[in-house]
């Protein structure tokens, strides 16, 4: 038996790779059983161990990636003390810098759909070479089967590839090493999703590095999803400076909650984006990011990488702000990370890269960010994914857009506030969060502004009571008056027979006039009223409606 293992970072996860291998051995070795197991870097240790040990297996297999790699090499190194005649074979594109590897360990590079058939034959005979190299292979079937729906993929993730490789070289990203991207054809491609969606899975990620890198190709596909879709949410990995308006008409037709678009613009400073070989057009990627958050149907998620060649604290400040500005519902902000092999590993002293020697190989300082600033950005970063990459403030961060102020300053005095109180050492939650900003909000001169959004913004998230520090008038008082002075009827809210039920279910808050104008409600002081239904749109509040008082 062959023992494939994958070690994912949560159970929803899944490893393409494993299905791919297990395709190809269950086709060059048809006489050998298979079993595959899927596991987290998150398990206890010793049990994964024993585990494994215990499966009377003629070889195991790992796919090697950044989040696993510390955990795998702890795995091969035991596992070759308890059983020095095992065969371990590594591939994924870890495997090459694990050093130091125990005589029975085995490195397969490449895609494993273009191995020799050497490597299968020495499998079968138990005398595996050291090294393998594969060719790229110009065919990549799904590798799913209709029993891995009832099995190894009932209620996770799935990931499928329409093409392999990608248009850009960027310089820190494995992707760079191969040139050149292989699509698959079309009707394949929408033969073989239509089986994934036939399985109704929690969402179908497509892996494809830029989907819409071949822009027709990506309309005629979101094209066929739409017609085929039947509830299933797909994830895109996108080019933000790669739409034509045909692409946003149909965009616009889009259900809620079916697309996901993930957009690298990782810098908006030039010099960087050379640097990096990561041509765009600035301008026109934000200007395209507003256009698609306006549809209000697609969750729009935008990364930033900090610690990039020429990116100083300043210029990356900058590069959030434009970032924020174009209001994506999530903004990334991750770390460099050095791979081995690829060409900002090559430069790393010419850029004076100081970056983590295990993996993830996050970067530490560069010639342009000395590490104290460096340090001070990463809690910025930080700050940001607890604040903003949530649905709770999100009229708080609109009125940011709008009054003219640089977002990172506000970030950057939140920030303050959060050491100050320790909130890096707290759980989030909304509770903390607010009580933080209204701590900042009462050092400011638009406070009381600020502190009427983030009442409206508590509410519209769907809680009944105003938390102690946002109250003003108890709810109990409001029902009161609003029983007194509003008619027996009211269109669109309630009848005469349903009138008490709504005052029941419905929550109330009185806004300012500056408050209402700032969320384009109306420039006068009014009454608001939150009821149970949602509104629909990427964030699903409640359904907000101005009272006649």
């Amino acid at each position: 038996m062959l023992h494939l293992i994958s070690l994912n970072c949560r159970y929803s996860h899944t490893c393409l790779a494993q299905f791919c291998v297990r395709n190809a051995l269950a086709t060059h070795l048809p006489n050998v059983p298979l079993h595959i197991s899927q596991l987290t870097i998150n398990d206890p240790y010793y049990a994964t161990l024993l585990r494994i040990s215990g499966q009377p297996a003629q070889a195991v297999l790992f796919s090697v990636y950044i989040w696993n790699h510390a955990y795998i090499r702890r795995l091969i190194g035991d596992l070759s003390r308890l059983r020095p005649e095992l065969p371990i074979i590594l591939g994924g594109p870890q495997a090459a810098v694990l050093d130091n590897l125990p005589p029975n360990c085995t490195v397969f590079f490449g895609e494993i759909e273009g191995a020799s058939e050497e490597f299968f034959s020495d499998l079968q005979a138990g005398t595996l070479k050291p090294l393998y190299q594969a060719e790229p292979s110009r065919s990549f079937p799904s590798p799913y089967q209709q029993e891995d729906f009832h099995t190894h993929l009932k209620n996770r993730q799935l990931y499928y590839e329409s093409s392999r490789g990608c248009p850009f070289s960027c310089s820190y990203c494995l992707s760079s090493i191969s040139k050149g991207v292989r699509h698959k054809p079309l009707e394949l491609v929408k033969k073989e999703l239509r089986t994934l969606i036939a399985a109704k899975p929690m969402i179908i990620k497509l892996v494809d590095r830029t989907f819409n890198d071949s822009p027709e190709r990506a309309l005629a596909l979101w094209e066929f999803l739409l017609t085929e879709a039947s509830g299933v949410r797909f994830h895109f990995e996108i080019a933000p400076d790669r739409f034509t308006d045909a692409m946003f008409a149909l965009l616009a037709k889009v259900p809620c909650d079916v697309f996901q678009f993930e957009i690298g613009i990782q810098s908006c400073t030039p010099e960087t984006l050379v640097a990096v070989n990561r041509r765009m057009n600035v301008a026109q990627a934000e200007a395209n990011i507003r256009r698609l958050v306006a549809l209000d149907t697609i969750h729009i998620h935008a990364d930033l990488i900090l610690g990039l060649p020429f990116e100083t604290a300043a210029s990356f400040l900058d590069s959030f702000n434009q970032v924020f500005r174009s209001s994506p519902h999530y903004i990334q902000l991750g770390l460099l990370k050095v791979l081995p092999g690829t060409e900002m590993q090559a430069r790393a002293m010419e850029f004076g890269l100081l970056f983590c020697a295990e993996p993830p190989y996050e970067v530490l300082s560069t010639r342009w960010l000395p590490h104290e600033e460096l340090r001070d950005l990463y809690e910025f970063c930080e700050c940001v994914e607890s604040f903003y990459n949530c649905r709770f403030f999100r009229s708080l961060w609109q009125h940011l857009r709008h009054c003219g102020e640089r977002p990172s300053a506000f970030f950057q005095a939140l920030l303050a506030v959060c050491r100050e109180h320790g909130f890096f050492h707290l759980a989030h939650t909304q509770v903390l969060m607010n009580q933080l900003l209204v701590h900042v909000a009462r050092q400011r001169h638009d406070g009381r502004l600020l502190l009427d959004l983030l009442r409206y913004d508590w509410l519209r998230c769907g809680h009944r009571f105003l938390p102690k520090e946002l109250e003003e008038t108890l709810q109990a008082e409001l029902r009161d008056r609003l029983r007194r002075t509003l008619p027996q009827e009211l269109e669109g809210l309630f009848s005469s027979r349903s009138r008490t039920e709504f005052f029941k279910q419905a929550v109330f808050l009185e806004l300012s006039a500056e408050a209402m104008a700032a969320l384009d409600l109306d420039g006068r002081r009014a009454m608001l009223a939150f009821t149970s239904e949602q509104e629909g749109g990427v964030m699903q509040f409640n359904r907000t409606v101005a009272l006649p008082v």
